[in-house]
């Protein structure tokens, strides 16, 4: 009836994960888990705990990005319901009896949600990083855990491997699998998502999603948020904030090739400063909102001072490299295409 499917990189995690599930899968008729071993340098097999052999496979992944990885999976898959799992989510004790009271439903659902929860440091406020991996409780159709009828996929072609990074796959996903007809509900189930720890940079590379973005822009067109129905983001702010330091880095420039006497180098010293100021002003509101609800403390203060000053352009960088890579191309310059 039902297939897991875990795409990892091996990742300590995961065996967090299969410790959960063996507990429970004789509570599972007719389960199988294929665990997508998707890691580019493989240095031997993934290991199975025993507990799950009779149970679990291992299927070779192209290390193309989760996407490719799940792909893989559910192709591989022999039930009708196919369940995808993150390598670091830890089901809940009745994760496996409440999975299929979720998939006791009528046939035109499609896809089923399970909860997220989010752990939370309980003395302190949490840092931007914290807040940002909480925000998953609150994701519609994210694949941290969510189950799909084998049929909903076939019948849209899987995931789109264009989306090399866990970031909107998901969300692309359901939205063509509801606008194929079918319908998509949240269920009981409840896997935690632990935070993981990152160092102070990683604000910066999670910047690399705005290419994704892009990519659904050029999809979907310029309302793109809403018809995915995905929250507004500070993609304008941050163009604003780029071009204004931009400007004031510019003008600043021409200004010392100029005679020292002479109106153009006024105006241009005019220029600069109205550019510095609104860069100072857009990145000063930043740099608030990310701190305000955070711990405060010496540390998460000058990291959010300095990636608050760092994460316009280089968001703005990589819409940009987006929008290049996946311009229309072909005689009827239709985007559109094949999945993978």
């Amino acid at each position: 009836m039902i297939s897991i499917v875990v795409p990892t990189l091996g990742r300590p995690s995961l065996g967090t994960l299969l410790d959960a599930l063996a507990s429970q899968l004789a509570e599972l008729p007719d389960v199988e888990i294929l665990l997508v071993d998707d890691r580019r340098d493989a240095a031997g097999e993934l290991a199975v705990p025993g507990a799950l052999s009779a149970y679990a496979k291992v299927v070779t992944g192209r290390g193309a990005g989760p996407a490719a990885a799940r792909n893989v999976g559910w192709r591989a898959a022999r039930r009708p319901w196919v369940v995808f799992l993150d390598d670091d989510v830890v089901p809940a004790p009745d994760w496996a009896r409440r999975l299929l009271a979720d998939l006791a439903v009528g046939d035109r659902v499609g896809g089923v949600q399970g909860m997220v929860a989010v752990p939370l440091p309980a003395d302190r406020r949490p840092t931007d990083w914290e807040r940002s991996t909480a925000g998953l409780a609150e994701g519609e159709w994210i694949t941290a855990d969510m189950a799909y009828r084998r049929t909903a996929l076939a019948a849209v072609d899987g995931f789109d491997e264009r989306f090399p990074r866990a970031y909107r796959e998901d969300a692309e996903l359901a939205h063509r699998v509801r606008r194929a007809g079918w319908d998509l509900v949240r269920g009981r189930r409840v896997v935690t998502h632990p935070v993981r720890p990152e160092d102070r940079w990683v604000s910066l590379r999670v910047q690399r999603g705005n290419a994704d973005d892009a990519l659904l822009r050029r999809l979907y067109g310029p309302d793109w948020r809403a018809e995915l129905g995905l929250p507004p983001g500070r993609r304008p702010r941050h163009v604003a904030v780029t071009a204004a330091g931009a400007l004031a880095v510019t003008a600043a420039a021409l200004r010392t090739v100029l005679p020292r006497d002479g109106a153009p180098r006024r105006v241009l010293g005019a220029v600069a400063a109205a550019g510095a100021l609104g860069w100072v002003a857009g990145t000063a509101e930043f740099a608030a909102v990310r701190i305000a609800p955070g711990p405060r403390t010496r540390d998460e203060v000058s990291t959010m001072l300095l990636t608050s000053a760092l994460i316009p352009p280089v968001a703005v960088a990589h819409w940009v490299r987006g929008w290049w890579r996946h311009r229309p191309s072909g005689a009827d310059g239709d985007l559109a295409g094949a999945q993978s």
